[in-house]
């Protein structure tokens, strides 16, 4: 059986404030598998931990607990200037995240691809403009035909962005409060309570 693209493995992320006495802020917790190249739709609330997420999948924000492993290899032990390798998360205006260095490189793994199987866009900037809309989507499209895995997050405003996110995404996951939930298509996500509220009247 093939290695799935992408292990979320018993993932958590805590954010702690205090002293002496640490307490608890936020917390992240995700145990999803993405065994097949995919477009993935991702949306919640602000501060709902979507970006928080995506950092920890490309290897710029260690999680607490758990394990990312992209293709079998664990994120987190790859060397920093590989690991977009495995994983590239592309912010709003499609520059590429960066992150600290915390281990020296020298003493972490090779990265064992040479060109980045998952794909993470943040917010991507859809206008409008003419054709513009239909060139991301081609994007996203070949990706997925190249056997990539691709999310993309959005913070929809305007109905456009979720006929958008209906159109091109052949699943769903819905990040609130910390939660990570998969969501199989849009009609189960539409159906949501949770996502009712959040998108308030732009979906039907």
């Amino acid at each position: 059986m093939a290695e799935p693209i992408l292990v979320l493995d018993k993932l958590r992320k805590e954010y702690r404030r205090g002293w002496p006495a640490r307490r608890l802020t936020f917390s992240l917790e995700a145990d999803l598998a993405f065994e097949r190249s995919q477009i993935v739709g991702v949306m919640g609330p602000n501060g709902a931990g979507k970006t928080t997420l995506f950092e920890i999948m490309t290897g710029g924000n260690a999680p607490t607990a758990g394990r990312v492993l992209c293709m079998g290899q664990d994120i987190h032990r790859v060397r920093y200037a590989e690991r977009d390798r495995l994983a590239i998360h592309y912010h709003q205006s499609y520059q590429v995240r960066r992150f600290a260095q915390l281990r020296p490189s020298f003493l972490m793994e090779r990265a064992r691809s040479d060109q980045p199987m998952v794909h993470l866009f943040d917010e991507p900037q859809l206008n409008l403009q003419d054709g513009y809309i239909g060139f991301m989507l081609d994007f996203f499209r070949k990706l997925r035909g190249e056997g990539r895995l691709v999310f993309v997050c959005l913070h929809p405003t305007a109905a456009y962005q979720l006929d958008v996110l209906r159109e091109i995404c052949e699943g769903f996951v819905f990040v609130e409060k910390g939660r990570v939930e998969r969501v199989p298509d849009w009609y189960a996500l539409a159906a949501m309570p949770a996502v009712r509220s959040y998108l308030g009247g732009l979906v039907a």
